[in-house]
């Protein structure tokens, strides 16, 4: 299994929690190494700072499937555009009231089958995750 989600470094702390038990995740910054499945993660090129516009491409290129805490991301010009011309595949976290590291972790781990049936789905689309479920984002 080669990778398969790029964690956005908005959720970095959680990023790295899943890298640790998942070798199918990466996230900005990620140094790559032998996950706890005996696979090896490659490094990833993409760096905390870089805007999303830029690494949108990258990821999507790489055949990956999202996983943000920005909800903002859909419905900015810029990055909506992004999303659409790169058919990326994006989950955002539903965060309308703040979300600790601790609810991200659990939208994610109560999510994580329906992250992996959607990451079959070609993009572009934007799904909201909370813990009760996934909806879809209209992109027009």
């Amino acid at each position: 299994m080669g990778l398969r989600f790029y964690i956005d470094a908005d959720l970095l702390g959680v990023a790295k929690v899943l890298a640790t038990v998942r070798s199918d995740v990466t996230f900005p910054g990620d140094p790559g190494g032998l996950g706890a499945d005996g696979l090896n993660r490659p490094a990833c090129t993409v760096k905390p700072s870089d805007k999303d516009v830029d690494w949108l491409g990258v990821v999507t290129g790489q055949g990956l499937t999202v996983i943000t805490r920005d909800r903002h991301i859909r419905s900015r010009p810029a990055e909506k555009q992004a999303i659409v011309e790169h058919s990326a595949r994006v989950i955002t976290l539903d965060g309308r009231r703040g979300l600790r590291k601790w609810d991200q972790l659990e939208i994610i781990v109560t999510q994580w089958r329906k992250f992996e049936e959607l990451s079959e789905l070609p993009g572009p689309w934007v799904y909201t995750a909370s813990r009760t479920g996934c909806r879809r984002f209209d992109l027009s």
